[in-house]
C-alpha cells in the first residue's frame, strides 16, 4: 500500500509519516475516483485541469480539500480560486497579478520551480526564486506556503534521478526561510515513480496518481 510505503520513507529519513500528506491525483478519472479515495480516508484531492476538477467538483463538494497540481491559466483563474483549496503552481508575475485581481480572500499558494531545467515543464529556474519573492511582497492577497517542483522525465525508469531535484528544492526553501522570515513548511515533491525518495528528501506533499488508481485513461 502507498500509506505503508510513505511511513517506510518516512522512518528510514528519521521522519514520523504523519508530517507526509498524500494527495490522490485523479487526472482523467471520474468522481467515481474521488469518491474511491475519500472511503478510503484519504481526503486530498489533486488535479491537474481546472476544467476536469469542476465536473467532479460539482458532484463531491466541499468533501474533499482540492489542490489544483498542473499548471494554470490565467483564463482559468476565476473558476480556479472557486474550487482549490491550494494551487500548486504559482510560476509568474502575471499569473500572480491575476489571482490578486479576482480574489477577496487571501490564496494558499505554492511557487513551482524547474528543478531539473527542461524545457518542456512550467516553472521557475532556481535561480530566480528569491526575485520572484521579492516580487510577491506586492501581492496582498496571496499567501505562500511553500515550494512545488516535478521531477525529471527519466525518473519513471529510475527514481534516484529525482533525488537531485528534490534536494535544491528543500535547500532552497531553507535559504528562503532564513532570507525572508516565511515560515514556508510546505514542499510538495514526489509522484508515483519518486515519492518515497521525494519523502526522505523532506516532502510534506506527494502527488500520486497511478500507484493508487492504475495508468491513466
Amino acid at each position: 500500500m502507498v500509506s505503508d510505503r510513505i511511513a517506510d520513507a518516512a522512518r528510514k529519513a528519521g521522519r514520523d509519516p504523519s508530517e507526509v500528506t498524500l494527495i490522490a491525483v485523479t487526472k482523467t478519472f471520474g468522481a467515481e475516483a474521488v469518491e474511491e479515495a475519500l472511503a478510503a480516508g484519504i481526503k486530498n484531492i489533486g488535479e491537474n485541469r481546472v476544467q476536469e476538477a469542476k465536473t467532479k467538483h460539482a458532484v463531491i463538494g466541499g468533501r474533499a480539500v482540492w489542490h489544483l497540481v498542473g499548471h494554470l491559466q490565467t483564463n482559468k483563474v476565476k473558476d480556479a480560486l472557486q474550487i482549490f483549496s491550494l494551487i500548486h503552481s504559482l510560476d509568474s508575475r502575471h499569473l500572480g497579478a491575476e489571482i490578486e485581481k479576482r480574489t477577496a480572500k487571501k490564496v494558499d499558494c505554492l511557487v513551482e520551480v524547474n528543478t531539473s531545467r527542461e524545457e518542456t515543464k512550467f516553472g521557475l529556474r532556481p535561480e530566480a526564486v528569491f526575485e520572484f519573492f521579492e516580487a510577491l511582497a506586492g501581492y496582498k492577497k496571496i499567501n505562500v506556503l511553500g515550494l512545488m517542483t516535478i521531477g525529471p522525465g527519466w525518473a519513471v525508469t529510475d527514481p534516484e534521478a529525482s533525488r537531485p531535484g528534490f534536494i535544491i528544492l528543500r535547500e532552497l526553501r531553507d535559504e528562503l526561510v532564513q532570507k525572508t522570515d516565511r515560515p514556508l513548511p510546505v514542499l510538495s515533491m514526489g509522484m508515483s515513480t519518486d515519492f518515497e525518495v521525494a519523502v526522505e528528501e523532506g516532502s510534506t506533499m506527494i502527488r500520486v496518481g497511478t500507484a493508487l488508481f492504475g495508468a491513466r485513461r
